[in-house]
């Protein structure tokens, strides 16, 4: 599926043109906050790429969260699939990255529903995870909108950050097509 509406949103393949305001997105100090780094626009560029990639491998991934009244990237929300080992790998994961100027519209819950619905009604998948920083309360709020779930012992430390890390700790939140 390459484009999902909802009432507020169009959910789309990336254009060229969505490069700078995705740059800016990534290299965003307090947008990138739980994350272990902001981005060069060499990286963010890569980013975009790789989330291509993943729609041509796996026929679904990151759209790009383009916000109908204005026409602006938002950021994005879609389904992908973790590179990294854990307890709870293969799966697929949700996620979601907004600007800050789109921040409490509710428009990451919005975009990670329809994303949810398609996963589970179009895609067939029985089980969706997301994951994040034991910080990032934020996202945690969005999950719990979501009616994700989530079991202590399913947290874990990420692999890809290092030993005493502050980011390192996530939480584990998943739902499955019953809820």
């Amino acid at each position: 599926m390459n484009f999902i509406e909802t009432h507020r949103l169009n959910l789309r393949r990336w254009k060229p043109s969505d490069r700078e305001a995705f740059y800016k997105m990534n290299s965003d100090p307090l947008v990138m906050e739980f994350m272990p780094n902001r981005l060069t626009r060499e990286e963010s560029d890569r980013l975009m790429d790789r989330i291509e990639e993943h729609f041509e491998k796996h026929h679904f991934g990151l759209y790009a969260v383009e916000e109908k009244g204005s026409g602006l990237l938002a950021g994005f929300t879609g389904l992908s699939i973790p590179p990294f080992e854990s307890h709870f790998t293969p799966c697929v994961e949700i996620g979601w990255r907004l600007d800050k100027a789109f921040w409490g519209k509710g428009y990451a819950t919005e975009a990670a529903s329809a994303l949810l619905a398609m996963g589970f009604n179009q895609l067939g998948f029985r089980e969706i995870v997301s994951f994040t920083s034991l910080l990032n309360q934020r996202s945690v709020s969005v999950m719990k909108r979501l009616k994700m779930t989530r079991n202590l012992s399913d947290d874990f430390d990420h692999p890809g950050l290092p030993e005493g890390h502050p980011l390192r700790r996530h939480l584990l939140y998943r739902t499955t097509k019953t809820g």
